[in-house]
């Protein structure tokens, strides 16, 4: 996995963990900066899915 271009927010404060995510044609892959060797794997269509509904609030209990 080292060949992908891991990208993570903007937002993340410096010298925290941070989550990355990387694609690979129809896949996307996530990590944490604290393990990069353990990756979740999942597709486009899902990770889309998933971030439509982060955009409508719909995991907002889980950090409030």
């Amino acid at each position: 996995m080292e060949h992908l271009d891991w990208q993570r927010s903007s937002l993340s404060d410096d010298g925290a963990d941070f989550i990355e995510i990387a694609s690979d044609g129809e896949l996307v892959h996530i990590r944490e900066s604290n393990d990069p060797d353990r990756v979740v794997t999942t597709t486009r269509a899902k990770f889309l899915a998933w971030v439509r509904g982060a955009k409508a609030g719909e995991f907002d209990h889980f950090v409030a």
